[in-house]
């Protein structure tokens, strides 16, 4: 007698070659091509002269192709009424490799301690980081911005100071920001792929004499490379497309402010210049993409290891 009760193994792989098939196949080149369209027309257009843009659409080109370089010429390094936004583009690196390296390396510290050290309430303050998740980083936006101006006052008591930073150092205000609210995803992602790793490299460490600090250095962190590389990508993409950060705690000051509130601001001042917007638009997209598509295969991994255990 058949037993009718469809196997969980059978039915994945039915799923499986559904999707592998030339229908899927089909479905998967359609999407992908509809999501490329818009890049690929912004492209074209950041290389059109400006009463070609402003007259035509980008797929007339491949009928009457002119190119020019003056739109990125513009952005990057002519007048503020243009763009000049080559500082503007240096101040995103400032804030987005720091906030990076800040976030994933205390996230794989902090992981490693909440999954294989024993101390009180382990349980209960990685539960709090779990919810820390759910919190809109827009209700913390006023307390630490007054935080960073006023310090912190406790019954009319002043236990900080004030952060008066003047110079490079009001980076210092972006980079806590964004380490804070990158902080409990970076935990839960890396705690995850810490606590899946065998017990018994730790015991054979621990036969060996290593302590924490060793085991975490030269055990986990070389078996969890994917994974932070998986986490360094989603942050730095993150504090690199931000607006609302870096606009609430670097302002509109030039000497900080990131490409970011450069081109909000060329949007809502220079809207009718298409021409430049495309040109300005394609550059800060530029290092998203070589940042992914050069680390791709870290991601990938980063994004598998541990969904198949045993």
């Amino acid at each position: 007698m058949t037993d009718p009760t469809p196997r969980p193994g059978a039915s994945a792989a039915r799923v499986r070659r559904r999707l592998s098939g030339r229908a899927g196949s089909a479905v998967a080149i359609v999407i992908a091509v509809l999501w490329t369209t818009p890049t690929f027309g912004l492209l074209i257009s950041s290389f059109r002269p400006e009463e070609q843009i402003k007259t035509t659409g980008w797929w007339t080109f491949f009928t009457d192709p002119q190119v020019t370089l003056q739109n990125y010429t513009d952005v990057l390094f002519g007048t503020s009424s243009q763009g000049q936004l080559a500082s503007y583009f240096i101040n995103s690196f400032v804030i987005s490799l720091p906030s990076t390296v800040f976030v994933v390396g205390i996230a794989a510290l902090a992981a490693y301690a909440l999954a294989w050290m024993n101390f009180p309430g382990r349980d209960w303050l990685f539960l709090g980081i779990f919810a820390l998740q759910i919190v809109p980083l827009q209700m913390a936006l006023v307390p630490l911005l007054s935080f960073f101006s006023e310090g912190l006052v406790v019954g009319g008591v002043q236990i900080l100071p004030a952060w008066e930073l003047q110079g490079a150092l009001e980076f210092t205000n972006v980079w806590v920001a964004h380490t804070i609210f990158g902080l409990p995803l970076g935990i839960f992602l890396l705690h995850n792929f810490i606590s899946a790793l065998p017990r018994s490299l730790f015991e054979a460490a621990r036969v060996d004499g290593a302590g924490h600090g060793v085991i975490f250095r030269r055990v986990v962190t070389p078996l969890i490379v994917p994974a932070l590389v998986s986490l360094g990508i989603f942050q730095f993409l993150w504090v690199w497309n931000d607006l609302l950060v870096a606009l609430i705690f670097a302002g509109g000051n030039a000497d900080v402010a990131p490409l970011t509130v450069r081109l909000a601001e060329m949007a809502g001042t220079r809207g009718n210049e298409w021409q430049r917007l495309t040109a300005g638009a394609f550059v800060s997209i530029v290092v998203p993409l070589v940042v992914f598509f050069s680390l791709q295969r870290y991601f990938v991994r980063g994004l598998l290891a541990g969904s198949v255990k045993g």
